[in-house]
């Protein structure tokens, strides 16, 4: 029996579609098809994989967790196709739009200074730039590439480390002499532990004394911010201690803004960054890739 050819781009597009769309008449209308169309697509589709991708039993489109995993997969698919087919015309010039979700404290202190340098290097590509350091959902969020501390969590985003920083505790001159500067952790009660405002894999500061085991001191302050160069501005404003990513307080140490506390009993622990996207390791936006390839170069965390 001659085996009946699949136009398999054809359907995730369509799948895509209805998605995005949100129903089966709206994708029918963009794909300029019939309801009825899409509707016999999607179960083919279905059939052919042996899995439900989409329950139909409520008003409102719902996609199996089969769906969503298809649905990852075929976006990412059909972004290969498409730059494999500009690649091809245009010799693999990177261009086009970058959706960059970054730290603030990357942001700011790494990637600011040497953005002009990428975009002179590649001037047919333009980036959308997002700083926060809320963990977002890349696809949700359409987002090509995110940098993102500390540790990773398993998933299908494919990870490339731009290195690791050691933390410390820092306080303005100010606040050191208005509320003492402390000696021991125990003299941390009385002062303001400058937070964030959100869940952290780690609720508090590490402190290690001599001959003794790790503790962890909860950050129990009057203020929170939302990300670590927030902290920082709060820090050298004199509204607290903070315990900061080294690279990001180097330059306020060098100029007095900011002094070191409590280094005696720091644990010497290490936070790592990593540009994050999605993605099997396959063929990448040539775009992305030439992201990915200058932060490594040229942005990397200093040790």
């Amino acid at each position: 029996m001659a085996r009946i050819e699949v136009n398999r781009s054809g359907e995730m597009e369509v799948f895509v579609r209805v998605v995005e769309q949100g129903g089966f008449s709206s994708a029918a209308r963009a794909c300029r098809m019939t309801p009825s169309a899409v509707s016999k697509l999607i179960a083919r589709l279905e059939g052919r994989l042996g899995a439900r991708l989409v329950n139909r039993s409520t008003r409102r489109l719902q996609l199996t967790p089969e769906g969503s995993a298809f649905y990852e997969r075929a976006t990412r698919v059909l972004a290969d196709l498409d730059e494999a087919e500009r690649g091809a015309a245009e010799g693999e010039r990177p261009s086009g739009l970058i959706r960059f979700n970054t730290s603030a404290s990357y942001g700011t202190h790494l990637l600011a200074p040497v953005i002009g340098e990428f975009l002179a290097r590649y001037p047919e590509v333009t980036l959308d730039v997002v700083q926060t350091d809320l963990v977002i959902d890349l696809l949700a969020e359409r987002t090509d590439v995110a940098v993102r501390a500390g540790p990773l969590k398993s998933s299908s985003l494919i990870a490339r480390k731009l290195g690791d920083t050691g933390l410390m505790i820092v306080g303005a001159p100010s606040y050191l002499q208005r509320y003492g500067e402390p000696k021991t952790i125990a003299d941390l009660d009385r002062h303001n532990r400058l937070g964030f405002g959100y869940a952290r894999a780690l609720q508090g500061w590490p402190l290690k004394p001599r001959n003794g085991s790790q503790v962890i001191v909860p950050t129990v302050g009057r203020v929170q911010a939302s990300d670590g160069e927030g902290l920082r501005h709060l820090a050298i404003g004199g509204a607290g201690l903070a315990r900061l990513a080294t690279f990001t307080v180097r330059g306020d140490i060098a100029s007095g803004r900011l002094v070191p506390v409590l280094e005696r009993f720091n644990p010497g622990d290490r936070e790592s960054f990593h540009a994050i996207y999605l993605g099997q390791g396959g063929l990448l936006p040539s775009r992305v890739r030439a992201l990915l390839d200058f932060l490594a170069e040229r942005a990397r965390i200093p040790g």
